[in-house]
């Protein structure tokens, strides 16, 4: 598949890829994976400020993963339930091609065994 120009804004799909690419913020969906969480509560896990959590919430916040509301002086964060089947919906389709292409590899292969008898193991 061709890359976008360079001026060409990026696609939800790269925003979501490139927020899951790094392991503190997979961390942190895991973590919301399981229930809503406040900054500090995601924070607590890594040896990292408190701005870089923030730049990490705010990575995945754009890549449509999670989204946060500020109540009084703390802001929960929580994942969007949907949000991870556009990645899935793209990783089937690769898996569903590459499983026919297997499949008809292992046709072919059973259909003509005497192509098989030429190679040494």
């Amino acid at each position: 598949m061709p890359r976008p120009p360079a001026s060409a804004p990026p696609q939800p799909l790269d925003l979501m890829f490139q927020a899951l690419a790094d392991p503190a913020r997979r961390g942190m969906v895991e973590r919301l994976s399981r229930g809503p969480a406040s900054v500090s509560e995601l924070a607590a896990p890594y040896a990292m400020s408190l701005p870089a959590v923030m730049q990490h919430l705010q990575v995945l916040e754009t890549s449509g993963l999670v989204k946060s509301a500020k109540l009084g002086r703390v802001r929960t964060c929580q994942i969007e339930p949907g949000a991870l089947s556009l990645a899935e919906q793209w990783i089937n389709a690769r898996r569903i091609t590459w499983e026919r292409r297997l499949d008809r590899l292992g046709d072919y292969l059973a259909a003509n065994p005497e192509d098989d008898e030429g190679e040494t193991p």
